[in-house]
């Protein structure tokens, strides 16, 4: 199969969907590994690695997709990716389309094979190419948030530890899942008293347990949400319906309640955000602020440490991968209850029931495609 890896074009992403190691188990299996030149520099992984594991380097971006049959890449296709693709293309990648409608249409009317790395399974329900990219998010929530806090960024100027005499900064994360309990985690290596809220009764026994009472855990009600607003410095969402559109847990009417100075870290935001002040925001400008609260919403965190993130990201998708390149996308996900959820869009059809729905889109059942 030919197989290329563009380089990342969304602004400050550094990351690269394959590296030289996967490119060497791919060439090994009688593939063929184009790489657009200088697509994993970001990542700290040169053109000459590429090349010692047998993949080509391509300089021309035209050449490199029109003779792919999958592409593979980390983010989202921009506009200009968009119209480059075609019915005979595979495309592999996170996709997030609920929060996405231009993307949406633009991907439909493409005619391509769309597999999404957020909406493949596993045996027990899990996001298996979400979680290792959910893990960085929710512990740079916390290192991104402690820095917007800094009276320089807009925030009330509040460490997050405390000192001897001063009460550490109150966090608060929504959601227990993959990202809330990592960023629980990094807040309170921190220092600061984290309380974390979620609907799952079953899931806040584990984090008591786990965490021995150092970890405070609330269901989540709107009484909860609110008296967070009230009462916290950092609010870190992280929230997540897999493969639809997050829901808008803190509004534009909490912001009024909520300490001057005080941060929204929005980890949601590829789904939409669950804050209702949300807007997605870049690593060259990460921050703004509506009625003194300061919103980070960067919506590609992991992308500013690159190196560990394409490496985490990469041990999680080579799998799935190989078995696209040495069986067809058909065969592979026919073979794989888990790997089929992935496909979202096939030949102008959605076949994602949460993204149809997102839109009013009309849904077609992926496992009748294959």
């Amino acid at each position: 199969m030919q197989i290329a890896v563009p380089r990342e074009i969304k602004n400050h992403e550094y990351r690269v969907a394959l590296t030289p190691t996967g490119a060497r188990e791919l060439v090994e299996r009688g593939h063929t590994v184009s790489v657009q030149a200088g697509a994993g520099e970001g990542a700290g992984f040169d053109d000459a690695e590429f090349e010692a594991a047998g993949a080509r380097i391509e300089a021309d971006v035209d050449a490199l997709w029109q003779g792919a049959e999958l592409i593979l890449k980390v983010k989202e296709p921009q506009p200009d990716e968009v119209a480059r693709l075609t019915p005979e293309h595979t495309l592999f990648t996170y996709l997030h389309l609920a929060a996405e409608k231009t993307l949406t249409q633009g991907l439909v009317e493409s005619g391509a094979t769309c597999i999404a790395y957020e909406t493949i399974v596993d045996a027990r329900g899990g996001l298996p190419l979400l979680a290792p990219m959910s893990t960085v998010a929710g512990r740079m929530a916390v290192q991104a948030g402690a820095h917007s806090l800094e009276k320089a960024q807009g925030g009330a100027g509040v460490l997050l530890p405390g000192v001897p005499g001063v009460a550490p900064g109150k966090v608060t994360v929504i959601g227990g899942g993959v990202v809330g309990e990592n960023a629980a985690r990094m807040a309170l290596g921190l220092g600061a008293d984290v309380t974390i809220l979620d609907r799952s009764v079953a899931r806040l026994e584990v984090l008591d347990d786990r965490y021995q009472g150092r970890l405070k855990t609330v269901y989540s009600t709107a009484d909860a949400l609110e008296e967070a607003a009230k009462t916290s410095d950092m609010i870190i969402g992280a929230v997540l319906i897999p493969g639809a559109a997050a829901p808008k847990l803190i509004t534009r009417a909490m912001l009024s309640h909520m300490k001057p100075g005080s941060v929204l870290v929005d980890v949601a935001i590829d789904q939409g955000g669950c804050f209702e002040t949300s807007r997605p925001t870049t690593h060259a400008e990460p921050t703004y602020i509506v009625d003194g609260i300061v919103h980070y919403c960067v919506a590609n965190m992991p992308g500013a440490v690159a190196r560990t993130s394409t490496l985490g990201l990469t041990n999680a998708t080579l799998p799935f991968v190989l078995a696209l390149a040495d069986k067809g996308w058909r065969k592979a996900l026919k073979d794989d209850a888990h790997f089929a959820p992935g496909l979202n869009v096939h030949a102008g059809k959605i076949t994602y029931r949460a993204v149809a729905e997102a839109f009013g889109f009309e849904y077609v059942a992926g496992e009748s495609l294959f």
